[in-house]
Order: C-alpha cells, then sequence, then structure tokens
C-alpha cells in the first residue's frame, strides 16, 4: 500500500493518494526488496517542481503504469529538500550515466541502494528519441531478470562515482590573496553585457557572483578599471533582473530562473533560499553604490516573504509551486483586457508601464515587467495601479504552498533579515527575525544543541540535520546577535558550532561531511563542497566559523574553517567563479577581521558602524558576549580591533570611523 500518508513532506503527502505502493526513504523499503527480489525505484523530486508535477500525472496516478511499477519494484519517493543526502549521492550516478541531471530524477538500485540505472523525466508515451516510462521499466524488469550480473558489476562502478567530492584531499596552499580579484575579472569576462547575468539561457540568478563583486567595492580596491567593470556589471544584472519578469512586481520577490536570456519568462516557484539570497545582494547593492531602487527591490522581496511565506509563529516555509489551478504561471500573467479594467483611470499608465500588449509575451498572456531597464521607483498612478492588481490578483487560486519549515533555508533568510533591520532600522524586521530564530531553536533544535532539518505542522521534526543546517544556522545566529545585541543569540551560534565540528569535520582531509556521525549510513557519505543555486556546506561553514571565531576569540573555529580554505584551495583558485560564496570567505582570510565592541549605551556607535556594508567586520554590544573581546571593557565607547589586538577606545562617532577605514 501507498505508505506516504503520514510523512512531514508535503510533496511526499502530494504522492499519498497515487495508487503507486510507495514508501518513504527507510529500512522498510530496503527489507521488502530484499524479500521480493526486485529493485529499488527511487523518484526524487521536490514540491515546486513543475516536471515533478507533470510526471505524476502522467504515470504515477495512471493505474496501468502504477501496476507496472507495483509488480516489478519496491518504489520509494523522496523529497530532495528534505534529504539532501539522498539526492546528492544518486545525482551524481544519474549525471555519471546520462551526462546530465535534474527533477524529476528516477534511480534503479539494488537492494542495498547501488545504483544501476536512471534518467530525469520520462513521458507516460514515446516522444521524439525519448522513451516512454512503461518502456524504460520493462527493459530494466528484463535486464534484473535475465542479466543481473552485468548489473551487479555497473551497480559497483557506479557507487565509486558517487559522493566522489567527499573523497577530495587538501591542497598544500591556502587560495592565493589575489583570488577574488581573479573571481571579479573571469565574472567580467562571462557576464552578458546586453541582457546582464552570466551564461545563456536559462538563466539563474548568481546571487553569490555577484554578492562577490559587491564585496570587491566595498573593500575600495584602488584598481580603477576593475572597480568600473564591477559596478558596470553588478548594475546591468541587478537592473534586467529586477526588470523583467523573473521578478513579481506587483508582490515582490523572485522566481526561480528564467528561462530566456532576458529574465522575461520565469519557471514561476518562488523558493525561499532563492529570495533570502538576492534579498541580501539587493540590500547590498544599495548599501555600496546608493541606489535608492535596489532597496526597494530588497525591501518588496523581504516583505513578500513575511506575508507570504511565513508560519504565525516565526519560522518561513519553503516554497511556493509554479502551477495553479493545474497550469504554471495562471496566477501571475494578465489580459490586456483584465489589467485595463483593474485600472481604471490608471490604465493607459500601467499599461505602459508594464509593458502590456493585446498579444502578450507567453503563451497570449502578459507576465507584467518594466521594459525601461532600471527604472523602478513607480509614480503615484503606477503605484495605485500595482495595489489594485495586487489586489485583483489575491482573488485567484493561488499557487501550492510547500509548508515545510527547512532549518537551512531559514538561517539563510534570518541571517538576510537581520542584516537588512540593521540596516535600514526597520525594528518590525528585528523582530520578525527574532520571532524566526525562537520558532528554530523551540521547534528544530534538540536541548543538546543538535538540529533537525525540517519541521511541519501535521508531523513535527523527524530528520536530523545536516552540516548546511548547522552552518546557515551558525551564520544566522551571530548575525541575530551582532544586530539585536543579545548574547543568547551568540551563545546559541556557539553551541551549533560546537555540534558542527563534533559531527561532521572530516579530521582527516578538512571540511565537513553533509551527514553526521550520528546519521544513517548510506552507500557514500557525501560532502557538500561547490557553490550552486544556494551555498554549499562548506561555505556557509567556512564564513560563519570564520566571523563568529574572530567574535568569540575561539580559534577551534577558525581553524577548522581554514581548514576548508585548504580543501578547496586548488580548486577556488582554478575556478573561483563556481565558489562564490567561498570567496567570502577566502577575503575574510586575506583581509583579516576587524572586531569592533560597543560598551555602554551608545546607539549612535553602533549605528556608526553599522551605517556601511563592511563584510570584514564583526560587531559586539549590548550585552557581553562569551570570548576575550570583552574583557575589561567599560564606559560608554568603542574598541576597534583586529586579531584580537586593540586599538585606544573612541568615544565619537567620526574617531571611530576614522578607525574603521
Amino acid at each position: 500500500m501507498n505508505l506516504l500518508g503520514n510523512e512531514t513532506s508535503p510533496y511526499l503527502r502530494q504522492h499519498a493518494d497515487n495508487p503507486v505502493h510507495w514508501y518513504p526513504w527507510g529500512p522498510a523499503a530496503t527489507a521488502a526488496a530484499v524479500e521480493r527480489d526486485v529493485p529499488i525505484l527511487l523518484s526524487v523530486g521536490y514540491s515546486a517542481c513543475h516536471w515533478c508535477h507533470v510526471m505524476a500525472h502522467e504515470s504515477f496516478e495512471d493505474p496501468a503504469i502504477a501496476a507496472i511499477m507495483n509488480e516489478g519494484f519496491v518504489n520509494v519517493k523522496v523529497d530532495r529538500e528534505e534529504r539532501p543526502d539522498v539526492d546528492s549521492i544518486y545525482m551524481d550516478a544519474v549525471t555519471a550515466l546520462t551526462g546530465r541531471g535534474g527533477w524529476p530524477m528516477t534511480v534503479f538500485c539494488h537492494p542495498d541502494g547501488r545504483p544501476f540505472h536512471g534518467g530525469t523525466y520520462w513521458p507516460d508515451t514515446p516522444r521524439g528519441a525519448m522513451p516512454s516510462f512503461p518502456q524504460v521499466l520493462a527493459a530494466v524488469s528484463e535486464a534484473w531478470t535475465t542479466r543481473r550480473d552485468d548489473l551487479d558489476g555497473l551497480g559497483d562502478r557506479l557507487t565509486a562515482s558517487m559522493a566522489r567530492h567527499g573523497d577530495l584531499s587538501p591542497g598544500e596552499d591556502l587560495p592565493p590573496p589575489n583570488t577574488l580579484a581573479r573571481a571579479v575579472d573571469q565574472l567580467g569576462w562571462q557576464h552578458d553585457d546586453e541582457w546582464g547575468g552570466f551564461g545563456s539561457a536559462p538563466k539563474f540568478p548568481q546571487a553569490m557572483s555577484l554578492e562577490a563583486l559587491l564585496a570587491h567595492l566595498a573593500s575600495g580596491n584602488d584598481d580603477n578599471a576593475s572597480r568600473a567593470r564591477a559596478v558596470e556589471v553588478v548594475t546591468t544584472s541587478l537592473d534586467a533582473m529586477a526588470s523583467g519578469g523573473m521578478y513579481d512586481h506587483l508582490g515582490g520577490g523572485f522566481a526561480r530562473y528564467s528561462v530566456d536570456a532576458r529574465w522575461m519568462v520565469p519557471h514561476f516557484e518562488k523558493m525561499l533560499y532563492d529570495n533570502a539570497l538576492l534579498a541580501r545582494v539587493y540590500l547590498h547593492g544599495w548599501r555600496v553604490l546608493g541606489h535608492e531602487r535596489w532597496r526597494q527591490v530588497a525591501t518588496e522581496t523581504i516583505e513578500y516573504v513575511l506575508r507570504d511565506l511565513r508560519h504565525p509563529d516565526g519560522g518561513f516555509f519553503s516554497a511556493e509551486d509554479a502551477d495553479s489551478e493545474g497550469v504554471e504561471g495562471t496566477f501571475y500573467v494578465w489580459s490586456l483586457g483584465e489589467l485595463r479594467s483593474v485600472c481604471g483611470d490608471d490604465a493607459d499608465v500601467a499599461q505602459d508601464w508594464y509593458g502590456v500588449t493585446e498579444g502578450g509575451n507567453f503563451e497570449g498572456a502578459n507576465i507584467v515587467h518594466r521594459p525601461v531597464r532600471g527604472d523602478l521607483e513607480r509614480p503615484a498612478a503606477v503605484e495605485r495601479s500595482r495595489q489594485a492588481l495586487f489586489a485583483r490578483r489575491e482573488t485567484r487560486v493561488r499557487p501550492g504552498l510547500d509548508d515545510k519549515v527547512l532549518t537551512e533555508w531559514n538561517g539563510l533568510m534570518l541571517a538576510t533579515l537581520a542584516d537588512a533591520a540593521m540596516a535600514t532600522g526597520r525594528q518590525d524586521w528585528m523582530e520578525a527575525a527574532r520571532a524566526n530564530a525562537d520558532f528554530l531553536c523551540s521547534t528544530l533544535r534538540r536541548p543538546d544543541g543538535r538540529w533537525f532539518r525540517s519541521w511541519q505542522a501535521d508531523g513535527g521534526s523527524r530528520t536530523l540535520g545536516y552540516a548546511a543546517d548547522h552552518a546557515a544556522m551558525v551564520d544566522g545566529l551571530t548575525r541575530l546577535g551582532e544586530a539585536t545585541g543579545e548574547a543568547r543569540w551568540t551563545e546559541a551560534a556557539i553551541s551549533t558550532a560546537d555540534v558542527l565540528l563534533e559531527l561532521f569535520s572530516d579530521a582527516a582531509n578538512g571540511g565537513f561531511h553533509t551527514t553526521g556521525s550520528d546519521a544513517e549510513a548510506l552507500v557514500k557519505r557525501p560532502k557538500d563542497l561547490m557553490d550552486n543555486a544556494q551555498p554549499s556546506a562548506n561555505s556557509l561553514a567556512a564564513v560563519a566559523l570564520l566571523r563568529l571565531g574572530a567574535l568569540v576569540g575561539d580559534n577551534r573555529y577558525t581553524e577548522v574553517a581554514e581548514g576548508v580554505l585548504r580543501l578547496l584551495g586548488d580548486s577556488v583558485s582554478e575556478h573561483p567563479t563556481a565558489f562564490g560564496h567561498l570567496l567570502g570567505a577566502v577575503d575574510l582570510f586575506h583581509s583579516g577581521i576587524t572586531e569592533v565592541v560597543v560598551t555602554g549605551e551608545r546607539p549612535d556607535l553602533v549605528a556608526a558602524t553599522a551605517a556601511s556594508w563592511r563584510p570584514t567586520v564583526v560587531l559586539s554590544w549590548g550585552e557581553p558576549i562569551p570570548g576575550p573581546l570583552w574583557e575589561g571593557r567599560e564606559g560608554d565607547r568603542a574598541w576597534v580591533c583586529r586579531n584580537h589586538a586593540c586599538r585606544a577606545p573612541v568615544d565619537t562617532t567620526d574617531d571611530l570611523l576614522a578607525e574603521l577605514d
């Protein structure tokens, strides 16, 4: 029977009514495959995945195809967001087999978990050169019956290719000091000067690469040509992304990617992690280059998350689907007639501002966008139209909501929200950040400091957290402590960092394993090293531990972070743009971290420290925190320190800024 009804993952529960006899990942599925002597059919996807829905409707809801699956296989459904460890190692196998990956992912495995065949989407009937899913099922069953030895050998070879990054050995050298500058040059070469972004369609918003460019600009580098190019790349990309249809001009927030090079047609799903990272880069862009339009985009993106992705108790949900009423994008698009009807006297202005036409730009309908790139600050008539269109849109059937709370993604959003609250003085955002951290600490953290991966209202927390969960929470909690001056958040970051070191460190080679030493053993133990749509666990850990180590004066954290840099030194030196977030750790290591402590009641000194985005500065104020930074500190003044050596205290904002500069 189908066993998904009581799972915590909304994606798994979407399949609970399938005629397929789905198992969740676990020993029961393995035991059934051994007992029946049949392969495991592993199906991996996520709730906001459009093609996952297509394959489900075509195949998993079809009784005839489900009967074939039930007869010949033990069928296992996995949410890639809840089990990134399972997803990553089997994606390695599929990529080795086919040369590409993606979701939905289907992998055929021996009962012990060794894969022998796999792919992504297969249709229910043959399509061009693509076989149908029933044909694939029949071929696999025939091979299992008649050529088992061949499949056994293939399983061994594919298993050897899985989690191959986990076998990486550290190099002799750390990334050199010019690594960030080389990355800036490479990003300039890769940039699409016409439409912004990097590479061709489909185009993903590479927030971490843009963040690296902004860090380079914030450093005050004196190479005028390099600075000019970095400004050009950042400005073109941020303006183009926020002007295209990938940005939600009515309700704020970004879709996951654009199917075209012009950022016009999005893949309409909205992910928490994308919006956390993009709100951050627009916030920092505003702080470095001063453009109010980017502050507007950051504000609207944060407000989208707070409005549409927030649990009443403070946690943030994972995603909104691309589909509503069974159709991709239908929630977001407009006909010319409907727009004019809603906007009334402002219709002409709104039609021109949002580029709406009779013929449309997406399957006969209109994705609203801003044809004049970068002209984003709305006149009064346009703002009235936006509010009216948004109110009308709210009456439509909303896209599906993935209402699980993921620790890693919440940690990313917590860091962004704390940073944004401090930069703007928005106390409502600060309260939302506190509520988020309180929710996470009370529902997703065990008393011993170990974190779970996900929480869902109907099922609570079950899956043990991964290195990325712990690393993201170290960063988010540290930044919340800096923003609020409350020691409890820094203390929670310390306990989380201690668990990260204890359970996930690779003492032999450096860096962190994805799974803890207390977790279920898989066919290979993965290690998340390369930054993709999200920062890798190792990049997150390196940045977070360097900052926390400087703040609390604990060399254990900085030494382990340096181990990550040594492990990846050769890779990041050769391919710096593949490690966008790790570049921040390289910059921290070579530039050095400046520690600021403000004692007494001096909100003016706190505000002066936070007035500019200074990525190599850490701040402590308010309640004293563990470590030497507060030893012997008293009075209403500030100390500026580097490498735990402090200069004379200052008591004016001008003197403090002079020290920081």
